[in-house]
């Protein structure tokens, strides 16, 4: 009832001809869509279509950012005064690249740092774009990680190093499988955010779904491609988005059950 009311107010308002024809042109929805998916004709800009693109800079970022991630997780939890400026650097870079806002650290990166001609930095927009991705999601799956890895009990660590495991066998061998089993949900959604935030890139020129459509918007003066892209997206991520709610289900039934 509630969207059908507003579904009926938006038709009904005295622009809604123009506000349609501006922003849900069919042909020009369709068009977007082939465009991003299976790439823009004649286009020797891109080797893979623009869509195909985000995702690969998303999957490649994603398989840095785990072992990144877990990394700083550990070096955050490293104990002892030997390690404390381990655990200040990877304290400051979580809390730095968490606090500044993802566009500027794609910008100042992948403009600024190929500005400078440095010898053997290359000048890629794709390479700078899955730098920065990241250097910023690392920030964030670290923390996933630090979670997971401070919910398991003390008393493993203990147990394992009592049957005598070194630190490094008892974090491989014990704690950091059990957390990574734990903070699967949450991975992944932090993996649906990163997929979203690939159009950050395009930002410095990439040329990937969302600077698609807005060459396309701006050729044809009409908001249609963005809508498309819009679409795409909500496409692949409630998929992943219900994944990640029915995982989360079966972990809270293990727990419920005492499965472990």
């Amino acid at each position: 009832m509630v969207f059908g009311l507003l579904g009926w107010l938006i038709v009904s308002a005295p622009n809604w001809p123009a506000v349609s024809s501006q922003f849900l042109d069919p042909r020009l929805f369709w068009e977007t869509l082939r465009d991003v998916i299976l790439g823009v004709p004649d286009a020797s800009y891109s080797a893979l279509p623009p869509f195909w693109k985000n995702v690969a800079i998303a999957l490649i970022a994603e398989c840095f950012i785990l072992v990144g991630a877990l990394v700083l997780a550990i070096a955050r939890g490293a104990s002892g005064p030997a390690f404390a400026p381990v655990r200040f650097l990877a304290t400051a870079y979580v809390d730095f690249f968490r606090a500044v806002p993802g566009v500027v650290v794609i910008i100042a990166l992948g403009l600024g740092l190929p500005a400078l001609d440095l010898p053997g930095v290359p000048n890629d927009p794709t390479f700078w774009a899955i730098v920065t991705l990241t250097l910023l999601y690392s920030a964030y799956v670290a923390e996933v990680y630090r979670a997971g890895l401070e919910s398991i009990h003390p008393s493993q660590d203990a147990a394992a190093r009592s049957l005598g495991l070194s630190r490094v066998q008892s974090l491989r061998h014990v704690l950091v499988p059990q957390a990574i089993r734990r903070v699967i949900p949450p991975l992944l959604n932090d993996f649906i955010g990163l997929t979203k935030d690939t159009v950050l890139v395009s930002f410095i020129g990439v040329v990937e779904i969302f600077r698609t459509a807005g060459i396309k918007s701006g050729a044809s003066f009409n908001f249609t491609p963005y809508v498309a892209v819009a679409v795409v997206f909500v496409v692949i991520t409630i998929p992943l988005t219900r994944l990640v709610d029915r995982m989360a289900t079966r972990d809270r039934a293990r727990a419920q059950a005492g499965v472990r």
